[in-house]
């Protein structure tokens, strides 16, 4: 199950998004954070597919979900102009942003490219 974060959560588990350059991932395993809202009908058409990933990928691979909404700065500091967006963060690759509602086999092979799964 996909974890929501606020700014403090995403600092914690991901990286210090205020100190102005990317720092080190902070997460024991790769993570997928979804930057959406609840307005978007692409994000909510994503969000199920995201679940259903987060089974799949349970212990392996965790995700996590942002509403740009309640959280502003964070989307600012992360330069999110359009939603979804999807960031795939890991210890042994820079971070990737992908935008858009792809499809379960897109976020497969997404998985796949940046994770090594």
């Amino acid at each position: 199950m996909s974890e929501n974060l606020n700014a403090k959560d995403f600092q914690d588990k991901i990286f210090d998004y205020t100190a102005g350059e990317v720092q080190p991932f902070k997460g024991s395993r790769p993570a997928i954070v979804d930057f959406w809202a609840e307005w978007c009908r692409p994000c909510r058409m994503l969000g199920p597919l995201l679940e259903e990933l987060a089974e799949e990928y349970a212990g392996r691979v965790d995700i996590y979900k942002v509403n740009v909404d309640e959280e502003q700065d964070l989307a600012m500091a992360m330069g999110i102009q359009s939603i979804p967006s999807l960031l795939f963060v890991s210890a042994s690759a820079p971070p990737v942003m992908l935008t858009g509602a792809l499809p379960k086999e897109g976020l497969v092979q997404a998985i796949a490219q940046n994770f090594g799964l």
